[in-house]
């Protein structure tokens, strides 16, 4: 339920289903290694294009992408890319289509080394989410530089530093609530900060 007296960041406030993302989703630590996947794959998509963009597509995305389990889009080919480029639903694009399968086998690799991908991903913030200072916007950071070239490494594509940022973001690693959110206010209060 959106509370519409609240003060949320400014660009949650142009549209409902950004200010329900804002309220219930962005900023909160995500500690599912599958869900960090699935919101990094979707902040893939959304280069170039506008978040809600991505949001008002998440659903046909989580259906053409079987639900964003790595170990079925990894086996995607051929037919599912073809289906998937006639797929009004989604982004239509040819190569951060195959990104995300490559991205599949990275994660899969990964996890066969037993490399779990939400300790990895968390490491790079020593397990804390980072509390931004409220005023400035980042757009990357050198935390952000660093986990996208750990990731790149990896075999990973579409993860450059300042799509890695927006993930960081999201999946709250690092905490950017304007100073007067309510939500950062919520965030400094469960840190202790």
């Amino acid at each position: 339920m959106i509370v519409a007296d609240l003060c949320r960041c400014r660009w949650a406030q142009s549209d409902p289903l950004l200010a329900a993302y804002h309220d219930a989703e962005w900023g909160v630590a995500e500690l599912d290694a599958r869900a960090l996947w699935e919101k990094l794959m979707l902040d893939g998509f959304q280069a170039g294009l506008a978040w809600i963009t991505i949001l008002r597509k998440r659903k046909a995305f989580r259906a053409a992408f079987a639900g964003f389990d790595p170990v079925r889009v990894a086996r995607f080919g051929e037919p599912e890319i073809a289906a998937m480029l006639d797929n009004a639903g989604i982004v239509r694009s040819r190569a951060k289509i195959e990104a995300t399968i490559g991205n599949a086998h990275a994660y899969l690799a990964m996890r066969d080394a037993g490399e779990d991908f939400a300790d990895f991903a968390w490491r790079f913030v020593d397990g804390v989410p980072v509390i931004g200072d409220g005023e400035k916007a980042l757009t990357q950071s050198p935390v952000s530089e660093a986990l996208s070239a750990a990731l790149k490494a990896r075999g990973f594509k579409f993860v450059g530093p300042v799509i890695v940022y927006a993930w960081m973001q999201a999946c709250g690693l690092v905490d950017d609530h304007e100073t007067a959110c309510f939500r950062r206010r919520q965030a400094i209060s469960a840190t202790g900060r």
